[in-house]
């Protein structure tokens, strides 16, 4: 997961105030709050859990003390209420990712708060993929890393003209986490490798063009829709409220014109050799594709492709289970302290990878992130 800060989105100050939805306590129906604390708000209403993700100023990005509230929430709710709602502050993000800036400058001073995170982050996925009642997440804005594991495995995911989504874990040093090896080599074609290895973005409907959200919503309409689905009270009347606010956009996908291209050469089975396709096609989209690479960590390149290949074969729950392991990896080497150090940091987007090339990045060192961990140590996840 990654979280992109606001200024590397070019978006000004005034976004951050705190710009909510209209509250569901305008209706007249049974509330019941839950201790959430100010950065996650927990509520039951008319018998229906809704998680509003509470930090506005930081683009709702998702954080240890967050997860932490979500995850023995949601075992709860499974139990007790009709379905799970989900939604961010504001009007700008549904969640820009993981505060992986607290987790690298927390693991510099030798601290485990990433192992901690990532375990506690990763099971919660594993749960929202497994979910026996109904889950819809509100994905309008800004929807990245740890923002997609919140609402890609869930039942129901609807995006906005406002919506705007991306997997850029390559360009910090890690990998395309929170289920990403499950979900990534599922989408059309080898769609989901490009997305993964560029952190190619999708806004709007293409997110659901590519089979990532389940429906495209108008965003003016998104309170109204909120204030009908907390009325409902099993899938078949949450599918009749998406469908009656569903919205077709007729524009074609805007990757349509590249997607020969990309199902081709995405189908490589060595980094080496997608470089060696692309370089071969020598046109000004190719040429594009190969600067992008460029700026990549060769080590997160070289091992996300490792993972989706291994990922196609895996369920969820195992496709989690070997994420943990690399995160660990991850968290024990330089890239990813680097990645985030030059990004979201210092801020001089000048990483120095090591190693720089992809040639350096050996099989030994690709095989050593997919390693088990000691059994106390390793992911499990009881449903």
């Amino acid at each position: 997961m990654v979280f992109i800060s606001p200024k590397n989105l070019h978006i000004t100050s005034k976004i951050f105030e705190r710009l909510l939805l209209r509250p569901v306590s305008t209706l007249n129906l049974n509330r019941k709050m839950s201790s959430g604390g100010d950065d996650v708000i927990l509520e039951s209403v008319n018998n229906i859990g809704i998680i509003t993700l509470n930090r506005p100023k930081a683009l709702n990005a998702v954080n240890l003390s967050m997860v932490q509230k979500i995850l023995p929430t949601l075992q709860e709710w499974e139990n007790t209420q009709s379905f799970v709602l989900i939604k961010g502050a504001g009007d700008k993000a549904f969640c820009a990712g993981g505060d992986v800036r607290a987790v690298v400058e927390a693991g510099q001073k030798g601290e485990k708060l990433g192992h901690q995170f990532f375990r506690t982050e990763y099971t919660m996925n594993g749960l929202i993929g497994n979910y026996r009642i109904p889950y819809v997440a509100l994905i309008d804005g800004i929807v990245m890393g740890g923002g997609v594991g919140l609402s890609v495995h869930g039942h129901y995911r609807i995006c906005t003209e406002r919506s705007l989504f991306a997997m850029p874990e390559t360009q910090i040093g890690l990998f395309p986490d929170v289920g990403g090896s499950y979900f990534l080599p599922r989408l059309p074609g080898r769609l989901g490798y490009y997305l993964a290895l560029t952190g190619h973005r999708l806004k709007g409907a293409d997110i659901q063009k590519a089979g990532i959200a389940t429906h495209y919503v108008d965003s003016r309409n998104m309170a109204h829709l909120t204030d009908e689905l907390i009325r409902c009270k099993n899938h078949e009347t949450i599918r009749e409220v998406l469908d009656k606010f569903s919205v077709i956009d007729e524009k074609p996908f805007s990757l349509k014109q590249h997607q020969v291209k990309i199902d081709s050469y995405f189908a490589a089975h060595t980094m080496e050799e997608l470089y060696f396709r692309l370089s071969e096609d020598d046109s000004e989209w190719s040429r594009k594709t190969l600067k992008t690479l460029d700026g990549m960590s060769p080590t997160s390149m070289k091992i996300t492709l490792r993972l989706l290949q291994l990922g196609a074969q895996a369920n969820l729950l195992e496709c989690l289970q070997m994420e943990y392991r690399m995160a660990v990896a991850c968290l024990a080497n330089h890239d990813f302290y680097e990645g985030v150090r030059a990004l979201l940091i210092d801020k001089d987007k000048n990483p120095k990878w090591n190693p720089a090339t992809l040639e350096e990045v050996s099989s030994d060192i690709v095989a050593n992130h997919f390693m088990k961990l000691p059994d106390s140590e390793e992911l499990r996840h009881k449903l």
